[in-house]
């Protein structure tokens, strides 16, 4: 496969992320023992498909006032200055700075701003098909995932714990379900 080529079945155009059907999780190290589960809400997006991958392109927002561990303390904490100050960083943005195939999956690689900070980041992509639905619109959808660095992103809060370690991972494993509509 050339690093060109679009996956079959995927068409040009521009295709906006339905949020309602997209998901952004992520997952951390807590205490050294367990890992925690989270989400945080997509709020717009948008995929454009050129005639090739390198006219091809993504970019999204999410809000981190939305991050839901199942856990409201720990979800303030999050949204707090110790964390993600969402009062002061109300928003989280990628977009994509290349696309490229890999293999039977795509590696879209773009600047990722969380918490004022912008860092380059690969999300290794999977094109799940595309589909007409009951109403006749052109849906389309992904499956992508990272590992980032949270101190990479200014993220540094932490406890020691007495047996040794930290309570909060560094290693933030993010998955993204993505299902996007065709614009008119």
């Amino acid at each position: 496969m050339s690093v060109t080529t679009l996956p079959a079945g995927l068409t040009t155009g521009t295709w906006t992320v339905e949020t309602s059907h997209s998901a952004a999780t992520f997952t951390v190290r807590h205490a050294g023992i367990s890992k925690v589960r989270g989400s945080v809400a997509i709020t717009e997006g948008v995929i454009t498909i050129g005639e090739d991958l390198a006219s091809s392109s993504v970019t999204a927002t999410l809000d981190p006032a939305t991050i839901d561990t199942r856990d409201a303390n720990r979800d303030g904490h999050l949204r707090s200055a110790d964390f993600f100050d969402t009062e002061t960083h109300p928003t989280w943005t990628f977009a994509s700075t290349s696309i490229t195939a890999a293999g039977d999956e795509y590696v879209i690689t773009g600047d990722l701003t969380i918490h004022g900070v912008t860092r380059e980041v690969a999300l290794t992509t999977e094109f799940n098909g595309a589909a007409t639905d009951p109403f006749g619109a052109s849906r389309i959808g992904f499956s992508a995932h990272t590992q980032i660095s949270r101190k990479d992103f200014g993220l540094t809060w932490n406890a020691a714990l007495e047996t040794g370690g930290v309570l909060v991972g560094d290693k933030v494993t993010i998955d993204l379900e993505i299902e996007a509509v065709a614009q008119a």
